[in-house]
Formats: structure tokens, C-alpha cells, sequence
């Protein structure tokens, strides 16, 4: 069995670390680079850096902050927000990324995961996919969730898998920032129909047993969480000591 990976997540927005619920009610959580470096420190496997209102606001992510980020940790670093070209990504990787997520523009724009992945290597593009329970189905949501794609989840794992994607980042809307569990069913539906590692992200509580579920249950490769990393309801090294107890193979 692979490792499986705990990745800490920093949503940013205006310079600071910021939590929500559901996407929304968002609350200041912490400096991002005293965050970053404190996880890197703790054994965190990755980092994720999002940077949540670019894409809304139509401009780029921030440079400034992603090489101070990168100055602190010593362990994978994917960032997001955003990314609309390929340039976009080499300026994000020159400024000490190791991976690039891609969102909305993905949608948008398919074309560009197979651009992005023939360029840098399919091990460098995460494609992030916001997905939402509707009428009994799981649907891709873009721009922060805002915009129903009508594209159903499965259909749309098939699709980026072809185009060269190397990894997915998959986080449930309706568990987000809950702190009642990861979403079981979504995460696994999303395994089963990948070749490619899947990130399970959105509803992580201060009970390892979530993270025990969702590698159980759903097989998935990495769970991400932000809150209960932030606010120091379980730290990192807690997480992993408990999912050792588990027999969970972690790093």
C-alpha cells in the first residue's frame, strides 16, 4: 500500500489565511507563511496554497506571497488561482511552486490540461474539481462554487484523466467546512473511476476517524483539511500518530 498523504490547506485571500463554510461566511484563520512553515515543520506531506477570490476578481495569483511561502517549506507545494495560460503556471513554478491546480479555467478552457501537462509533465497539474449533490447526482462547480456546470462529476474525472491531468483535487461543497466528515460516497465514486490519485477535501472534523473513513472506506490517496489544522484542534503529528493506530500506512 502506498503512503497515504496529509496535506494542509491554505485558502488566502487579501494576504490571509481565511476559512469558510460552505464556501462561504469566511473567517480570518492566520498569516499564510507562518501557517506554511509551521506545517512543514510538523511533517505535513504537501501544502496546498489557494489563492480563492483570483479567478472571482479576475486577476492573477499573487507572486509575492507564493515566493515567501516557498522560502518556508520544504515539502511539495501545489498553488491555485487564478492560472489562465501556461505562462501563468512557469511564473508560479519560477516563484518556487512544485505543482499548479487548475479550477474553473479548466472548465473552461479543457485544452489546457493537455497544454500544461505536455509542457511541465502530467506530475505538475492538479486539477481541482468543486462538486455539489443536485437531484441526486454530484455536478463540477466553478468560480468558488458559484456556477452550476451542469457537467457531471464522473463524466468530467473521465475527461481530465484523457487530457493529461496528474492528480485530483476534489472537494465536496456540501461538506466543506462542516467538520462532520468527509463525503464517503463522493470521494469514492471519484476513486472508482480514476487511474490518477484523488485528494479527497471538504468536511474534515477534529476526530481522526474521519481521516480513517475516508482512507478506509473511499480509498483515497490524500485527504486535505484547513480548519482543524488552523485552529489547532488536531495537529498534523497528532493526526498521523493516531492513523498508525489504525494501521494506516503514513509518511
Amino acid at each position: 500500500m502506498l503512503a497515504k498523504r496529509i496535506i494542509p490547506c491554505l485558502d488566502v485571500k487579501d494576504g490571509q489565511t481565511v476559512k469558510g463554510i460552505n464556501f462561504e461566511n469566511l473567517k480570518y484563520a492566520g498569516d499564510p507563511v507562518s501557517l506554511a512553515k509551521k506545517y512543514s515543520s510538523e511533517g505535513a506531506d504537501e501544502l496546498v496554497f489557494l489563492d480563492i477570490t483570483a479567478t472571482n476578481e479576475g486577476r492573477k495569483t499573487t507572486l509575492n506571497m507564493v515566493e515567501q511561502v516557498a522560502k518556508k517549506v520544504f515539502i511539495p507545494f501545489t498553488v491555485g488561482g487564478g492560472i489562465k495560460t501556461v505562462e501563468d503556471m512557469r511564473s508560479i513554478l519560477l516563484a518556487g511552486a512544485d505543482k499548479i491546480s487548475i479550477n474553473s479555467q479548466a472548465v473552461k478552457n479543457p485544452q489546457l490540461i493537455k497544454e500544461a501537462s505536455s509542457y511541465f509533465g502530467s506530475q505538475c497539474i492538479v486539477v481541482a474539481i468543486d462538486a455539489k449533490r443536485v437531484d441526486n447526482n454530484f455536478y463540477v462547480h466553478i468560480n468558488a462554487g458559484q456556477k452550476n456546470t451542469g457537467i457531471k462529476l464522473t463524466d468530467w474525472i473521465k475527461e481530465v484523466q484523457k487530457l493529461g491531468a496528474g492528480e485530483i483535487l476534489l472537494t465536496s461543497m456540501d461538506a466543506d467546512g462542516t467538520q462532520t466528515g468527509f463525503d464517503i460516497e463522493m470521494t469514492k465514486l471519484a476513486v472508482e473511476n480514476s487511474n490518477i490519485p484523488v485528494i479527497a477535501s471538504g468536511g474534515a472534523g477534529a476526530n481522526s476517524q474521519h481521516f480513517v473513513d475516508i482512507f478506509k472506506k473511499a480509498d483515497a490517496d490524500a485527504a486535505l483539511a484547513a480548519s482543524i489544522f488552523h485552529f489547532g484542534t488536531l495537529p498534523v503529528p497528532q493526526l498521523k500518530k493516531e492513523l498508525k493506530e489504525h494501521n494506516i500506512v503514513v509518511r
